[in-house]
């Protein structure tokens, strides 16, 4: 708001002085006329002959109004809730999604609040949605999913410094959800799905190649006291009998069926 030097007028002096004579004559009814209560939470912002009084608002607490040249506005100074309706964008790699919102503001300047717009929610919520969509529309996808709370910062930091001329502050600011399409989020499980099972073989890959490697270090071991490989299929033969098995399978070594074909061979 702009600081006039100009006063009121002789013109605005004589209604101002009229309207005292009028209180004053009407004294004590036009009293309840005049005092108004404003709550701790409101500021009144009084106009005396079309003019912002003091260039400041009133309250908290009582203030007096005088009829005919006097009018007020009270404004609310706690925090608005607003809820971004569902906005369609377009995201930075040709994905299409619907992203709602919600934004946590609050009136810090009563009087620019009144002076500077005409509605000041409706502008907060019409601001709200244009910027929400035009950030978004700067992302892509993966960044638009992993990225919400940066990209919230990124809106209140835009909102704030475009609703600061109209007295508004924005606190917070939250993306509620975000859709996307069906086909698109089939795609993307599958994608998921083929990233998973990559992984898995991977590992199982590993694991072949650790257990080859303990195979061939064991058979070394092995290899080395022909008495172990005896110990070792009679500790096999107790594990699967232990299991209740109408079946046993008895490994025998190799060269003793070398050592009987040679004699029957011989016999």
């Amino acid at each position: 708001i702009a600081d006039r030097k100009e006063g009121i007028g002789v013109c605005g002096w004589i209604l101002i002085s009229l309207s005292f004579l009028l209180v004053l004559i009407t004294f004590p009814i036009s009293i309840w006329a005049c005092i108004k209560v404003v709550r701790e939470y409101e500021r009144a912002v009084v106009f005396r002959l079309g003019r912002i009084l003091s260039k400041k608002a009133k309250g908290p607490g009582v203030i007096l109004v005088l009829p005919c040249t006097d009018t007020f506005i009270k404004v609310d100074l706690r925090t608005v809730t607003c809820k971004i309706p569902p906005q369609e964008i377009l995201t930075r790699d040709a994905v299409t999604a619907q992203v709602d919102g919600v934004v946590h503001y609050r009136i810090h300047s009563a009087v620019c609040a009144v002076a500077n717009v005409t509605d000041v929610h409706s502008a907060t919520l019409l601001l709200a949605q244009t910027t929400l969509r035009n950030v978004l529309g700067t992302l892509n996808l993966a960044q638009l999913l992993a990225g919400r709370e940066e990209t919230a910062r990124s809106i209140q930091a835009a909102l704030d410094s475009a609703t600061e001329q109209w007295g508004v502050r924005v606190a917070r600011v939250e993306i509620k959800d975000i859709r996307i399409p069906v086909a698109m989020q089939r795609a993307m499980a599958a994608e998921a799905e083929a990233a998973r099972e990559t992984r898995a073989k991977v590992v199982a890959a590993e694991g072949e190649k650790n257990a080859s490697k303990a195979l061939q270090q064991a058979s070394m071991v092995l290899a080395e006291s022909p008495a172990s490989l005896q110990l070792r299929y009679l500790q096999t033969l107790t594990t699967v009998a232990a299991q209740n098995n109408s079946t046993i399978v008895f490994p025998l070594p190799i060269n003793v069926f070398g050592s009987l074909g040679q004699k029957i061979t011989g016999g």
